[in-house]
């Protein structure tokens, strides 16, 4: 599948074809992405024909849409049985792609649906990469309402943790970075705490940004909600968090997913602000999409003030996030809880997800 190999070796799979058909291919499938070879209209019929099938390295199961359009969501299946799941959210002046980099997740977060399924397996590059070609074609065939007409950012923040996919991750970043042509800064890597993976990140050539899924601000309750901090507790965390900021000179971000009668707390807040202060960096608050498999449950909207209220006093950069796509399952991972099982999902579903944030 052309996806599923570098850009560089596609002339392995046209070894009779001239080399400027590989030339061609590769600007269909990276440049100008389109959504079938039969647009692929400066090849062959013939070589159209053989392409068609192969084309992604999954097929499409279920599309759900959602404010009036500018919220979609995609489960892509592949031929092994493993599910994708990738959205896309228009706004005014950007268009994001939220991008899956593993089936399943072995991270284990407690309120987190992808989690709740535990790790398949690691998504290859071109699975990774094919999701941000499809998206591509998607909006350029069928544009969103009132947003770009192309993908402006790009966060992993889908199922899975990136940096426990490193190899595969880096290399997907390569191809959309330096083969597509997509700004590095425009992309968002986020990580619940690998810490080894982040300083890797650091040693890489681009500037992409670091997201922290923090949700917890002492390691006490952090453990209970992340399980991998006590691999990795919050000071070698932030250390690490530091040690990106420094290597790149990007801003970190911190996430944070509000939920009731956890981390919602006056206390939390005050730690947070302290973290934030430390690392210089913008927090991202959302309040908890609830899943069919955890007994969370989102904060009242009066914790939400008052949390966000500490932030501010405390002279923290924060925002809280909107929900989006409140009629369809779109937090990371309930679109497969739906199709997956029989438990009747929350309506108030958001288009972010539980890791982390556009």
């Amino acid at each position: 599948m052309p996806y599923l190999t570098a850009p560089e070796a596609l002339g392995d799979l046209l070894e009779d074809e001239p080399s400027y058909r590989v030339d061609q291919l590769r600007k269909w499938l990276y440049e100008t992405p389109v959504l079938t070879a039969e647009q692929m209209t400066n090849l062959p019929l013939g070589l159209r024909a053989q392409i068609a099938s192969k084309l992604w390295p999954f097929v499409t199961e279920v599309e759900q849409r959602a404010d009036g359009g500018a919220t979609r969501k995609w489960l892509f299946r592949t031929p092994d049985g493993a599910s994708i799941e990738s959205v896309v959210m228009g706004y005014p002046r950007r268009t994001t792609l939220c991008i899956s980099s593993q089936a399943g997740c072995a991270m284990g977060c407690t309120f987190c649906a992808t989690g709740q399924f535990g790790f398949e397996r690691h998504l290859e590059a071109g699975e990774i990469v094919a999701q941000v070609a499809y998206a591509l074609a998607a909006l350029r065939s069928d544009p969103m309402p009132n947003s770009p007409d192309r993908i402006t950012n790009i966060v992993f923040m889908g199922m899975g943790e990136p940096l426990a996919n490193m190899d595969r991750v880096e290399e997907s970043l390569r191809r959309m970075i330096e083969v597509m042509k997509i700004g590095a800064r425009s992309i968002t890597v986020s990580t619940v705490g690998v810490v080894p993976g982040i300083r890797r990140l650091a040693a890489t050539p681009w500037q992409v940004n670091l997201a922290i899924s923090l949700h917890a601000a002492d390691d006490e309750l952090r453990t209970e909600l992340v399980p991998l901090n006590r691999r990795y507790p919050i000071a070698d965390l932030v250390a690490a968090a530091r040690e990106y900021h420094d290597a790149k000179g990007r801003r970190v971000s911190i996430e944070w997913t509000l939920i009731d009668g956890r981390n919602d707390t006056a206390d939390q807040a005050k730690k947070l602000a302290a973290i934030a202060r430390r690392l210089r960096a913008h927090v991202n608050v959302i309040n908890l999409n609830p899943t069919p498999l955890t007994d969370d449950r989102p904060a009242g909207r009066s914790s939400v003030e008052r949390f966000m209220d500490a932030l501010a006093a405390a002279g923290v950069n924060a925002t809280l996030r909107d929900t989006r796509g409140q009629d369809i399952d779109a937090a990371c991972g309930q679109l497969r809880v739906a199709q997956e099982t029989t438990i009747e999902l929350p309506t108030q579903a958001a288009a972010t997800t539980q890791k982390g944030r556009t």
